[in-house]
C-alpha cells in the first residue's frame, strides 16, 4: 500500500559510494527537516546527471528502524511525513 510520485532529485544530496554518486532509498528528500516531500523508493545513480527523476513515498507504512536515518529523525519531518500519510512502523526484527 505505498504511494509513490515522480519528483525531480539533485546530485548535491547524493552520497559517495566508491566512484558513484547514489542517492539511497530510505533518504528523506530534500532533507531531514522541514519542507520533506518524501522518502526515496530506490537507489537513484546520480553520478553522471545533475538532476534525475526519482520515486518518492509520499503515503504507506514504512519501517522506521530501517530507513538510513532512522536515528537521526526529525521531528519536524517525522510529522509531516505523518501528515501527509507515511504511518511508521516500530516494530522488532524476526528472529530465526
Amino acid at each position: 500500500g505505498l504511494v509513490l510520485k515522480t519528483y525531480t532529485v539533485e546530485q548535491p544530496k547524493a552520497t559517495t559510494v566508491n566512484d558513484k554518486k547514489i542517492l539511497k532509498a530510505g533518504t528523506l528528500y530534500p532533507s531531514n527537516g522541514t519542507g520533506v516531500k518524501g522518502i526515496v523508493f530506490e537507489d537513484v545513480d546520480m553520478t553522471d546527471d545533475a538532476k534525475r527523476p526519482a520515486s518518492l513515498i509520499v503515503a504507506g507504512r514504512v519501517l522506521e528502524k530501517r530507513l538510513p536515518e532512522a536515528s537521526s529523525l526529525d521531528t519536524t519531518a517525522k510529522k509531516e511525513l505523518q501528515a501527509m500519510g507515511i504511518v511508521f512502523v516500530t516494530t522488532e526484527d524476526p528472529t530465526f
